[in-house]
């Protein structure tokens, strides 16, 4: 059996085999901006703590745009090579390469520009700008790096090889949290250390996964001559690509009114917020990795016609993403202290910071009921209504949430409930339309 052939096999032995690379892909992903929270609130203080902590639903905007179109790479490559389309695949490759890097540039470009002025708009405290800006816009350089390896991520999911980004990811990681001593500590660089050793951790990875896809033989390997925009091509993953990444930043917008009313507490709830939303990132990014498997089984097996397998894909992936954030959520509760003091030796930040991780770790599991439904419906070629139930279930959602609910009580934990709580609603909304676009789909390979 070809291992990278996801139309054989069993499904839970083979989703699970497939996700542990990309889960602890994305665990080391978030491993990189953990250690740059982490070593500038142990070594520069409480201050460079909530400076770096302060840009954190920025960065996850930006960086979720760029993982939102690799996701429309990922089920078009996957969908053509499970359909066994050998010219599809290798346009759609070159053609998703360009269309990363440009909108990696893009992204870099508007960052460096108005970083500062976004930070503004937040209210971020005025003793924590300087330094955000300054992280902000030395991080945004690294956009296009990110774009390239979300890119090359994306081709290497598509077709069942998780290990070789893991392999790529593992090198720039221990790079970047060697640099982040040394700028750090060493140099005394505080904000500006962290940033340049995530920039050129995030440039390592980029370099080499995009040398392994040269060497790569099959269809899907990458050729630098074959380098340009097919017009139907960059349609299909605009299409596919543009709301699953609008998905990412509104998610991320919303998110930003949430993060203004964070910073109508004072500094030390700003601070322990900052430190335990570094939990979000990890549990989200090892559920995700189901998700990522979610897309790639139901693509192939729809592109290859195998319908018992299409839906047994999305229960599975479920399943495991269900499970394995209720687990993690869990143990966050329990051990959440000893969680908050890898980034903080302030009692009183450890404190606040338990606020949102004893709300959130029991709300992680149901999430999963949303996101799978979401990733299902990407995998069979819907994105576009999912991400409009998204912005009304979510995203909208917790904007009413927070100008009604916590505005009339002004407690923290008013505002973290508005997460279960849109999780809830915009999973039914979602798990309604995946099941009539589960049975129109497979109307169609009769």
């Amino acid at each position: 059996m070809n291992k990278n052939d996801l139309t054989q096999g069993n499904l839970w032995k083979r989703i699970l085999v497939f996700s542990i690379p990309l889960m602890l892909s994305n665990v080391l992903q978030v491993l990189f901006n953990m250690a740059d929270v982490a070593v500038v609130g142990q070594f520069a203080g409480s201050a460079a703590l909530g400076s770096v902590g302060s840009t954190a639903t920025l960065v996850a905007l930006f960086t979720g745009i760029l993982i939102g179109m690799s996701c429309g790479v990922n089920v078009l490559v996957a969908l053509h090579y499970g359909a066994k389309k050998p010219k599809e695949v290798m346009e759609t490759v070159h053609t998703s390469a360009l269309v990363c890097l440009t909108l990696g540039v893009l992204l870099t470009i508007t960052g460096v520009i108005y970083a500062r002025d976004i930070l503004q708009l937040l209210n971020t405290k005025e003793e924590l700008i300087e330094g955000a800006a300054k992280y902000l816009r030395i991080y945004f350089m690294g956009m296009p790096a990110l774009a390239l390896y979300n890119f090359g991520n994306g081709v290497y999911s598509a077709v069942g090889e998780t290990r070789m980004p893991l392999v790529y990811l593992t090198i720039a990681g221990v790079v970047n949290v060697i640099l982040n001593l040394i700028l750090v500590i060493g140099f005394h660089m505080d904000v500006a250390g962290v940033a340049i050793a995530s920039v050129i951790s995030q440039y390592i990875s980029a370099v080499l996964i995009l040398l392994s896809l040269l060497k790569v033989k099959d269809i899907y390997g990458l050729d630098f001559r074959k380098l340009r925009f097919h017009r139907d091509k960059v349609q299909s993953i605009l299409t596919i690509g543009i709301p699953s990444s609008l998905q990412y930043a509104i998610f991320q917008v919303a998110n930003l009114f949430v993060q203004v009313g964070v910073n109508s507490f004072d500094a030390v709830m700003v601070e322990g917020n900052s430190a335990a939303a570094n939990a979000d990132a990890l549990v989200y990014d090892v559920m995700a990795a189901f998700y990522t498997a979610c897309s790639s089984f139901m693509s192939q097996n729809y592109g290859a016609g195998k319908k018992d397998r299409v839906l047994k894909s999305f229960l599975i992936s479920l399943a495991y993403s269900f499970g394995i954030g209720t687990l993690m959520g869990l143990a966050l509760v329990v051990f959440g202290e000893n969680f908050l003091a890898l980034f903080t030796k302030d009692a009183l930040v450890i404190e606040a910071g338990m606020k949102r991780l004893t709300i959130m770790g029991l709300s992680y599991g149901v999430s999963a009921f949303m996101d799978a439904s979401i990733a299902a419906c990407r995998g069979l070629g819907k994105s576009v209504i999912p991400t409009f139930i998204v912005i009304m279930g979510s995203c909208v959602f917790r904007v009413i949430w927070v100008y009604t609910v916590f505005a009339h009580f002004q407690t923290i934990p008013s505002l973290y409930l508005l997460y279960i709580f849109s999780w809830t609603i915009t999973a039914v909304a979602e798990l309604i339309y995946f099941i009539v676009t589960y049975r129109k789909q497979m109307k169609i390979l009769q």
